[in-house]
């Protein structure tokens, strides 16, 4: 079954179960990618894969001229930038790429190096689908397009109205000028 339709699924039972919980509780990309997210100690300039991931990150932005700050806010609301995240659902590293989206960009999604270029290209292909706008862009990377096409607009699923929130507040902080 379609993994966005398997998460649509949990989503409106879980919001229809319990309204209050639906809100407040994290579900796919958000909880399930963040599992592993390094301690202060293990982050840093130092630490080999946050290097690696910043590169990525650098190159990706070059090759598909998206915001490198954008694809970082992403890449920190999927997987908190961990190489090794992995969700639940089968979502794979620091974009969090399906194993089937990932095959469909052909990359693979346990290089880093690949897996931020296909998350990359896939939000590109998105911002073009939805005529660059960001907010439903993020939207289609969290709970598919179709859904996005569905609802003509940002779904009413409470996990994707917060994931756009996220991304785009962490996007924000990334744009502030260093005081």
């Amino acid at each position: 079954m379609e993994p966005y339709f398997l998460w649509a699924i949990e989503t409106l039972l879980l919001d229809w179960a319990d309204p209050a919980a639906a809100t407040a509780a994290p579900r796919f990309t958000e909880a399930l990618s963040l599992q592993s997210t390094p301690s202060s100690s293990q982050q840093g300039a130092a630490d080999p894969a946050s290097s690696t991931v910043t590169q990525s990150i650098q190159d990706a932005s070059q090759s598909t001229g998206l915001s490198a700050n954008l694809l970082k806010a992403v890449a920190t609301v999927e997987s908190g930038l961990n190489p090794t995240a992995v969700s639940s659902a089968g979502a794979i590293g620091v974009m969090q790429l399906m194993p089937g989206t990932a095959a469909e960009l052909g990359v693979n999604p346990t290089n880093v190096t690949q897996n931020v270029k296909g998350g990359a290209e896939y939000l590109k292909s998105l911002l073009g689908t939805f005529h660059g706008d960001v907010s439903l862009a993020l939207a289609a990377y969290n709970a598919g397009p179709g859904a996005v096409e569905q609802f003509g607009g940002i779904p009413p699923f409470a996990q994707t109205q917060q994931y756009v929130k996220k991304v785009l507040a962490v996007y924000q902080q990334l744009n502030q000028p260093p005081v």
